[in-house]
């Protein structure tokens, strides 16, 4: 299968090359990633700035600007044939509950299926270990079961997965998002010529982590896997909203 793989770490990112690395095993992937972290970027693109593209000693691709444009860079301009699959990941952390809505990972991920591609997003709930490899293997194991179960057209695949060897795993859940607390103030400081500065608190706590939600299948060392849907449209709404606005 061609792949095409990108994340929001950077180029550099450990997740990214354990993610090619058990891949490429298998695949013919393609890596074009950000020159930098791109944390938190969703799905902005880069139209203010050209983009420029760089093949590093990896043989890797480094593109000075977000996720979104490294794989409309991909699909549109760079690759000789599409992708069969666009993947991101793995991502140094959690992307799970209200995550989703600021993740460059998978943001990465819905481009692609903007772009009519089939698309999955994979994070590590990172604590200390780290092991990269058992997120690999997941994305791997599911990949290789989508040729027989494509995606629904308007969907991807958010996948997260806990920070544990892969033989310690509890096995995979469906799960949908969980919702978190609103987050925590901003910081205030000071920069060195003594001007106001602000900086992102925490991110809030667990409101909605019950049984069926990805925080939950987590908490309890189960691969969490939940279908995101990139039509935004509040379906159930628009009877009701139809109703009043005929009223106005």
């Amino acid at each position: 299968m061609r792949i095409l793989l990108s994340n929001d770490d950077g180029v550099h990112a450990q997740g990214l090359a354990s993610l090619h690395a058990e891949l490429a095993k298998e695949h013919d992937v393609t890596v074009i990633a950000p020159d930098r972290n791109c944390s938190g970027v969703s799905n902005a693109l880069s139209l203010q700035q050209p983009l420029r593209i760089q093949q590093m000693n990896t043989g890797f691709y480094a593109v000075n600007g977000t996720p979104s444009d490294c794989v409309h860079l991909g699909i549109n301009c760079f690759m000789q044939d599409d992708p069969q699959l666009v993947v991101s990941g793995i991502n140094h952390g959690a992307n799970l509950g209200d995550d989703v809505i600021y993740s460059g990972t998978v943001a990465a991920a819905t481009e692609g299926r903007y772009m009519g591609l089939p698309a999955i997003a994979v994070s590590l709930c990172q604590q200390k270990n780290g092991h990269f490899a058992t997120a690999a293997k997941v994305a791997c194991d599911i990949i290789r079961h989508l040729g027989q179960h494509p995606l629904a057209a308007d969907q991807i695949l958010n996948i997260n997965v806990p920070d544990v060897p892969y033989e310690l795993l509890n096995g995979i859940q469906v799960t949908r998002q969980g919702r978190r607390h609103r987050a925590e103030s901003m910081l205030k400081s000071q920069d060195p010529w003594g001007r106001e500065i602000y900086w992102y608190g925490k991110v809030g706590q667990e409101q909605d982590a019950g049984p069926g939600t990805d925080f939950h299948a987590i908490a309890n060392g189960y691969c969490s896997v939940t279908p995101l849907s990139v039509d935004m449209t509040a379906y159930q709404s628009m009877d009701e909203m139809q109703n009043w606005i005929e009223k106005l």
